[in-house]
Protein backbone atom coordinates (compact mmCIF):
# COMPACT_ATOMS: atom_id res chain seq x y z
CA UNK A 1 0.00 0.00 0.00
CA UNK A 2 0.96 4.00 -0.55
CA UNK A 3 0.26 7.03 1.42
CA UNK A 4 -0.10 10.29 0.35
CA UNK A 5 -0.04 12.99 2.74
CA UNK A 6 -0.69 16.56 1.69
CA UNK A 7 1.42 19.18 3.84
CA UNK A 8 0.38 22.19 2.22
CA UNK A 9 -1.74 23.67 -0.81
CA UNK A 10 -0.40 27.16 -0.85
CA UNK A 11 1.18 29.40 -3.95
CA UNK A 12 4.00 31.61 -3.74
CA UNK A 13 3.78 32.58 0.13
CA UNK A 14 2.24 30.54 3.23
CA UNK A 15 -0.99 31.46 5.07
CA UNK A 16 -2.18 30.97 8.62
CA UNK A 17 -3.86 27.64 7.41
CA UNK A 18 -1.95 27.00 4.35
CA UNK A 19 1.53 25.92 4.07
CA UNK A 20 3.16 25.94 0.81
CA UNK A 21 2.82 22.85 -1.88
CA UNK A 22 4.41 20.17 -0.57
CA UNK A 23 3.03 16.03 -0.35
CA UNK A 24 5.10 13.23 1.17
CA UNK A 25 4.49 9.71 -0.41
CA UNK A 26 5.52 6.59 1.74
CA UNK A 27 5.31 3.14 0.95
CA UNK A 28 7.32 -0.20 2.83
CA UNK A 29 8.76 1.93 5.63
CA UNK A 30 10.44 4.22 2.50
CA UNK A 31 9.21 7.68 1.56
CA UNK A 32 9.64 10.76 -0.88
CA UNK A 33 9.23 14.30 -0.45
CA UNK A 34 7.65 16.35 -3.02
CA UNK A 35 9.03 20.22 -3.28
CA UNK A 36 10.31 21.47 0.38
CA UNK A 37 8.90 25.06 0.49
CA UNK A 38 9.49 27.04 3.49
CA UNK A 39 7.78 25.32 6.69
CA UNK A 40 7.87 21.91 5.40
CA UNK A 41 8.90 20.47 8.77
CA UNK A 42 6.15 22.46 10.74
CA UNK A 43 3.52 21.25 8.42
CA UNK A 44 5.08 17.46 8.61
CA UNK A 45 4.70 18.21 12.50
CA UNK A 46 1.26 19.38 12.54
CA UNK A 47 0.28 16.22 9.82
CA UNK A 48 1.97 13.79 12.04
CA UNK A 49 4.32 12.21 9.77
CA UNK A 50 7.91 12.44 10.14
CA UNK A 51 10.44 13.25 7.48
CA UNK A 52 13.93 11.25 8.79
CA UNK A 53 13.49 8.01 6.38
CA UNK A 54 13.27 9.39 2.94
CA UNK A 55 14.78 8.33 0.02
CA UNK A 56 15.01 11.10 -2.29
CA UNK A 57 13.35 14.50 -1.88
CA UNK A 58 11.86 15.55 -5.65
CA UNK A 59 12.01 19.40 -6.39
CA UNK A 60 9.48 20.13 -9.39
CA UNK A 61 11.53 23.41 -9.86
CA UNK A 62 13.44 26.19 -8.20
CA UNK A 63 10.96 28.94 -7.63
CA UNK A 64 11.25 30.23 -3.37
CA UNK A 65 7.91 28.66 -2.88
CA UNK A 66 9.14 25.39 -3.87
CA UNK A 67 12.18 24.95 -2.37
CA UNK A 68 13.15 27.34 0.73
CA UNK A 69 12.39 24.71 3.16
CA UNK A 70 15.47 22.59 2.27
CA UNK A 71 18.78 23.74 3.64
CA UNK A 72 16.75 23.69 7.31
CA UNK A 73 15.41 20.12 6.92
CA UNK A 74 18.94 18.79 5.65
CA UNK A 75 20.05 20.08 8.90
CA UNK A 76 17.43 18.76 11.12
CA UNK A 77 18.04 15.38 9.18
CA UNK A 78 21.64 15.63 9.93
CA UNK A 79 20.60 16.15 13.89
CA UNK A 80 18.52 13.36 14.16
CA UNK A 81 21.52 11.11 13.06
CA UNK A 82 21.26 10.22 9.56
CA UNK A 83 24.40 8.82 7.92
CA UNK A 84 23.16 6.93 4.39
CA UNK A 85 22.78 9.27 1.62
CA UNK A 86 19.56 11.28 -0.03
CA UNK A 87 18.30 11.79 -3.28
CA UNK A 88 18.01 15.50 -4.71
CA UNK A 89 15.94 14.72 -7.66
CA UNK A 90 15.54 18.12 -9.96
CA UNK A 91 15.17 19.58 -13.49
CA UNK A 92 17.74 21.42 -15.51
CA UNK A 93 19.86 23.49 -13.15
CA UNK A 94 19.88 20.78 -10.56
CA UNK A 95 23.92 21.38 -9.82
CA UNK A 96 24.01 24.94 -9.50
CA UNK A 97 20.68 24.98 -7.63
CA UNK A 98 22.55 22.33 -4.97
CA UNK A 99 25.96 24.51 -4.87
CA UNK A 100 23.73 26.72 -3.34
CA UNK A 101 21.51 24.79 -0.65
CA UNK A 102 25.08 22.52 0.34
CA UNK A 103 26.55 26.66 1.53
CA UNK A 104 23.54 27.66 3.29
CA UNK A 105 22.89 23.72 4.86
CA UNK A 106 26.59 23.12 6.07
CA UNK A 107 28.48 20.08 6.60
CA UNK A 108 26.00 16.78 6.48
CA UNK A 109 27.47 13.32 8.23
CA UNK A 110 25.44 12.16 5.25
CA UNK A 111 26.19 12.45 1.62
CA UNK A 112 23.70 14.20 -0.92
CA UNK A 113 23.55 12.89 -4.35
CA UNK A 114 21.89 15.16 -7.01
CA UNK A 115 20.34 13.06 -9.53
CA UNK A 116 19.79 14.18 -13.24
CA UNK A 117 16.39 11.66 -13.63
CA UNK A 118 17.25 9.11 -16.54
CA UNK A 119 14.86 8.04 -18.89
CA UNK A 120 14.37 5.13 -17.02
CA UNK A 121 13.67 6.60 -14.01
CA UNK A 122 14.71 5.74 -10.44
CA UNK A 123 14.15 2.37 -9.09
CA UNK A 124 13.75 1.60 -5.24
CA UNK A 125 13.46 -1.77 -3.18
CA UNK A 126 10.50 -3.21 -4.22
CA UNK A 127 10.47 -2.75 -7.54
CA UNK A 128 8.95 0.97 -6.71
CA UNK A 129 9.92 3.59 -9.70
CA UNK A 130 9.94 7.22 -10.09
CA UNK A 131 10.03 9.25 -13.51
CA UNK A 132 10.10 12.48 -14.22
CA UNK A 133 7.40 14.29 -15.91
CA UNK A 134 8.25 17.27 -18.31
CA UNK A 135 5.50 20.20 -17.38
CA UNK A 136 4.87 23.13 -18.92
CA UNK A 137 5.82 26.58 -16.12
CA UNK A 138 7.55 29.74 -16.52
CA UNK A 139 11.33 28.04 -15.89
CA UNK A 140 12.15 24.36 -16.55
CA UNK A 141 10.33 22.08 -14.28
CA UNK A 142 9.38 18.44 -14.02
CA UNK A 143 6.46 16.25 -12.29
CA UNK A 144 6.59 12.72 -10.98
CA UNK A 145 4.89 9.80 -11.32
CA UNK A 146 5.66 7.00 -8.59
CA UNK A 147 4.51 3.56 -9.48
CA UNK A 148 4.21 0.47 -7.06
CA UNK A 149 4.07 -2.70 -9.48
CA UNK A 150 2.19 -5.67 -8.14
CA UNK A 151 3.67 -9.06 -9.05
CA UNK A 152 1.06 -11.86 -10.67
CA UNK A 153 -0.61 -14.04 -8.60
CA UNK A 154 2.22 -16.85 -6.75
CA UNK A 155 1.27 -20.28 -7.11
CA UNK A 156 2.82 -22.15 -3.90
CA UNK A 157 2.92 -25.35 -5.98
CA UNK A 158 4.45 -24.52 -8.65
CA UNK A 159 7.41 -22.96 -6.25
CA UNK A 160 7.14 -25.91 -4.08
CA UNK A 161 7.71 -28.05 -7.27
CA UNK A 162 10.80 -26.36 -8.05
CA UNK A 163 12.38 -26.86 -4.84
CA UNK A 164 12.00 -22.69 -3.76
CA UNK A 165 12.37 -22.72 0.10
CA UNK A 166 9.45 -20.90 1.80
CA UNK A 167 11.86 -18.06 2.55
CA UNK A 168 12.59 -17.34 -0.47
CA UNK A 169 9.20 -17.17 -1.48
CA UNK A 170 8.67 -13.48 -1.46
CA UNK A 171 11.71 -12.44 -3.51
CA UNK A 172 10.32 -13.83 -6.59
CA UNK A 173 6.82 -12.35 -5.92
CA UNK A 174 8.93 -9.08 -5.65
CA UNK A 175 10.31 -9.70 -9.22
CA UNK A 176 13.80 -11.25 -8.00
CA UNK A 177 15.20 -14.39 -10.01
CA UNK A 178 16.27 -17.15 -7.46
CA UNK A 179 18.99 -20.03 -8.27
CA UNK A 180 17.42 -23.23 -6.62
CA UNK A 181 19.37 -26.26 -7.48
CA UNK A 182 21.36 -24.74 -9.88
CA UNK A 183 18.61 -23.91 -11.88
CA UNK A 184 17.35 -20.05 -12.08
CA UNK A 185 13.86 -19.56 -10.93
CA UNK A 186 11.89 -16.38 -12.49
CA UNK A 187 9.20 -15.11 -10.94
CA UNK A 188 7.32 -15.85 -14.77
CA UNK A 189 8.21 -19.48 -13.27
CA UNK A 190 5.42 -18.97 -10.38
CA UNK A 191 3.28 -15.98 -11.15
CA UNK A 192 0.56 -15.32 -13.18
CA UNK A 193 0.56 -12.29 -15.44
CA UNK A 194 1.71 -8.67 -13.34
CA UNK A 195 -1.92 -7.52 -12.11
CA UNK A 196 -2.96 -3.54 -11.78
CA UNK A 197 -0.19 -1.44 -9.19
CA UNK A 198 -0.31 2.01 -7.74
CA UNK A 199 0.48 4.97 -9.32
CA UNK A 200 0.94 8.66 -8.23
CA UNK A 201 1.54 11.77 -10.38
CA UNK A 202 2.39 15.14 -8.76
CA UNK A 203 2.67 17.91 -10.93
CA UNK A 204 4.02 20.81 -9.49
CA UNK A 205 3.57 24.31 -11.11
CA UNK A 206 2.22 23.24 -14.93
CA UNK A 207 -0.40 24.96 -17.37
CA UNK A 208 -2.01 21.47 -18.65
CA UNK A 209 0.44 19.89 -20.85
CA UNK A 210 0.17 16.60 -22.91
CA UNK A 211 3.41 14.66 -21.33
CA UNK A 212 1.45 15.17 -17.45
CA UNK A 213 -2.32 14.15 -19.22
CA UNK A 214 -0.09 10.72 -20.49
CA UNK A 215 1.54 10.41 -17.16
CA UNK A 216 -1.02 10.68 -15.13
CA UNK A 217 -3.60 8.41 -17.34
CA UNK A 218 -5.11 5.89 -15.20
CA UNK A 219 -3.48 6.98 -12.15
CA UNK A 220 -4.72 6.20 -8.58
CA UNK A 221 -4.31 9.46 -7.76
CA UNK A 222 -3.12 12.94 -9.06
CA UNK A 223 -2.39 15.96 -7.52
CA UNK A 224 -2.05 19.05 -9.60
CA UNK A 225 -1.79 22.54 -9.76
CA UNK A 226 -4.88 24.64 -9.68
CA UNK A 227 -3.63 28.22 -8.88
CA UNK A 228 -6.99 30.00 -10.27
CA UNK A 229 -10.71 29.04 -9.43
CA UNK A 230 -12.57 30.68 -12.41
CA UNK A 231 -11.77 30.54 -15.98
CA UNK A 232 -11.70 34.57 -15.83
CA UNK A 233 -8.66 34.21 -15.16
CA UNK A 234 -7.29 31.33 -17.53
CA UNK A 235 -5.62 33.74 -19.65
CA UNK A 236 -3.14 34.61 -16.48
CA UNK A 237 -2.83 30.94 -15.69
CA UNK A 238 -1.19 31.04 -19.49
CA UNK A 239 0.71 34.00 -18.90
CA UNK A 240 2.34 32.50 -15.31
CA UNK A 241 2.20 28.76 -16.13
CA UNK A 242 -0.25 27.90 -14.02
CA UNK A 243 -3.49 26.01 -14.33
CA UNK A 244 -7.70 26.81 -13.57
CA UNK A 245 -10.03 24.55 -11.46
CA UNK A 246 -11.68 23.58 -14.71
CA UNK A 247 -8.37 23.10 -16.74
CA UNK A 248 -6.92 20.78 -13.98
CA UNK A 249 -10.36 18.80 -13.97
CA UNK A 250 -10.38 18.71 -17.69
CA UNK A 251 -6.89 16.69 -18.00
CA UNK A 252 -7.65 14.57 -15.03
CA UNK A 253 -11.16 13.25 -16.45
CA UNK A 254 -8.78 12.89 -20.23
CA UNK A 255 -6.80 10.60 -18.22
CA UNK A 256 -9.00 8.88 -16.96
CA UNK A 257 -7.44 9.37 -13.17
CA UNK A 258 -9.29 7.90 -10.64
CA UNK A 259 -8.95 10.38 -8.31
CA UNK A 260 -7.77 14.52 -8.08
CA UNK A 261 -6.40 16.86 -5.58
CA UNK A 262 -6.45 20.30 -6.08
CA UNK A 263 -3.46 22.32 -4.63
CA UNK A 264 -1.13 25.10 -5.17
CA UNK A 265 -3.81 27.54 -4.50
CA UNK A 266 -3.18 31.37 -5.00
CA UNK A 267 -3.70 33.40 -1.99
CA UNK A 268 -6.13 35.29 -3.41
CA UNK A 269 -8.65 32.15 -3.04
CA UNK A 270 -10.13 32.53 0.16
CA UNK A 271 -12.10 29.32 0.52
CA UNK A 272 -10.97 26.56 -2.20
CA UNK A 273 -14.40 24.47 -1.56
CA UNK A 274 -16.39 27.54 -3.05
CA UNK A 275 -15.22 27.11 -6.25
CA UNK A 276 -15.27 22.90 -6.21
CA UNK A 277 -18.11 22.69 -8.27
CA UNK A 278 -15.78 24.16 -11.68
CA UNK A 279 -14.00 21.15 -11.53
CA UNK A 280 -16.91 18.69 -10.78
CA UNK A 281 -18.99 19.90 -13.23
CA UNK A 282 -15.97 18.40 -15.52
CA UNK A 283 -14.74 15.69 -13.05
CA UNK A 284 -17.16 14.60 -10.77
CA UNK A 285 -14.06 12.82 -8.64
CA UNK A 286 -12.36 16.24 -8.25
CA UNK A 287 -11.19 17.19 -4.40
CA UNK A 288 -9.57 20.39 -2.93
CA UNK A 289 -6.97 19.46 -1.17
CA UNK A 290 -5.89 20.87 1.92
CA UNK A 291 -3.14 20.75 4.42
CA UNK A 292 -2.92 17.02 6.20
CA UNK A 293 -5.33 15.22 3.82
CA UNK A 294 -4.15 11.93 3.53
CA UNK A 295 -5.01 8.90 1.71
CA UNK A 296 -3.64 5.21 2.00
CA UNK A 297 -4.30 3.63 -1.38
CA UNK A 298 -4.44 -0.19 -1.93
CA UNK A 299 -3.75 -2.54 -4.34
CA UNK A 300 -7.14 -3.46 -6.25
CA UNK A 301 -7.60 -6.09 -8.67
CA UNK A 302 -9.57 -3.75 -11.61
Amino acid sequence: MVTVTLLGTAATMPLPDRALTTALLSWEGHSLLFDCGEGTQAAAMRAGVGLSRLEAVCLTHYHGDHVFGLPGLLQTIACQGRTRPLLLAGPKGLENFWAVMRLLAGPLPYQVIPVDMPAEGLWFEGGATLTAVPTKHRVPSQGYCFQLPRAGRFDPDKARALGVPVRDWKKLQQGESLTVNGRTVAPGDVCGPARRGIKVVFSGDTAPCPALEEAARGADLLICDATYDTEELAPEAARYGHSTFRQTAALAARAQVRRLWLAHYSPRIEDPEAALPLAQAVFPAAECGFDGKAVTLRFTET
